[in-house]
């Protein structure tokens, strides 16, 4: 059988994406399941190795259609500092726009139907800034790369068997909660049951979480769980998706049985999961034609180069949307026009 190949862009390659990514394209796990294929600058990668002492045979290749033609890590080689040399461990505009052109490249490549998922390392957002790019994560950057309208793309954060998916994200609390509508909801309880559907989960249930304290407590806190969120679940109920709430945020991830938990805001999913998997949490985005997965981690630009990086996010990633991609029918890869 054909292995799928998957595509790791290198992220911020001031920071620890190129050792993370490489140590992950040199685990036999990743390597048993996927053909591995960097996307990046091959001299930043080699600066890495050499910097932590990993001894790997490296080799650029001219697409991913080449995938699996080495026994080696294969990286394809975007030369992207050549004018301008890689500074390890400085926020530069030059490594934003390395992080975002490499997460480009490997998001048409799923588009192009010559990728079968991305695992994204990380990017600094102030970098990216820098470089003038627009940037509030990447649900939104793939939305638009992929054509998808942008409220459509959601979050879901992974880790062991617990999935969390944000209804919003990278926005203000007022304008979070200004967010939060019966139509937003119902998408994106439709997106998680999709994902979860295409992850293997035959039948999935979903928990919902309220938005106030205690789900508002019966009104005693607010009242945006009678008017929004509890409509919204019958909604989807009967539509047929396996759905309960709103529970409290705080109680609702120790309730047993749900494939998957939806929250209202970032810090509601975010602070559950940095405590409980810190650093092996990966945040795969839902709702687009393509499998996208990054790491919740940041780019740790203090520790570049010091071989002190874990790669388990970036190898747990990969596990995961292999066997998403395995599972995929060939009606559902994305084509661009022409192919």
């Amino acid at each position: 059988m054909t292995l799928p190949v998957l595509a790791l862009p290198l992220g911020d390659q001031a920071g620890i994406g190129p050792e993370i990514a490489l140590k992950a394209a040199l685990d036999q796990r990743v390597r048993a399941v996927c053909r591995p294929v960097l996307v990046g600058d091959r001299s930043a990668l080699q600066w890495h190795a050499a910097a932590c002492g990993i001894v790997a045979d490296i080799f650029s290749i001219p697409g991913f259609a080449c995938a699996g033609s080495t026994d080696g890590v294969e990286i394809i080689d975007l030369r992207q500092f050549g004018e301008h040399p890689l500074r390890p461990g400085a926020i530069a505009a030059i490594h934003g726009q390395a992080a975002i052109d490499a997460a480009a490249m490997a998001i048409k490549g799923a588009m192009d139907g010559v990728v079968d998922a991305v695992v994204a390392c990380p990017q600094t957002e102030l970098a990216i800034k820098q470089a003038g790019i627009p940037f509030d994560g990447y649900p939104s950057f793939v939305a638009r790369c992929t054509g998808t309208p942008v409220e459509d793309a959601f979050l879901m954060l992974c880790f062991d068997e617990t999935r969390i998916v944000h209804t919003t994200l990278h926005v203000g609390l007022k304008r979070a909660i200004e967010l939060i509508t019966h139509e937003r909801l119902v998408r994106a309880m439709e997106c998680t049951d999709r994902m979860l559907r295409g992850l293997g989960i035959i039948q999935p249930r979903i928990a919902v979480a309220g938005l106030n304290p205690h789900a508002s407590e019966h009104g005693l806190f607010g009242n945006e769980e009678a008017t929004t969120i509890a409509p919204a679940i019958a909604a989807a109920r009967q539509a047929g998706i396996d759905v309960e709430g709103p529970f409290g945020a705080d109680t609702m991830f120790h309730k047993p049985g749900y494939d998957a938990f939806i929250v209202m805001y970032h810090d509601q999913g975010h602070l559950a999961a940095k405590l409980l998997a810190t650093n092996r949490t990966a945040g795969m985005t839902i709702g687009t034609p393509i499998l996208f997965s990054s790491v919740a981690h940041g780019s740790a630009l203090d520790i570049a180069g010091q071989n002190k990086a874990s790669a388990e996010a970036v190898v747990e990633a990969v596990l995961r949307l292999a066997g998403a991609a395995a599972r995929r029918p060939a009606s559902a890869t994305p084509r661009t026009s022409g192919d």
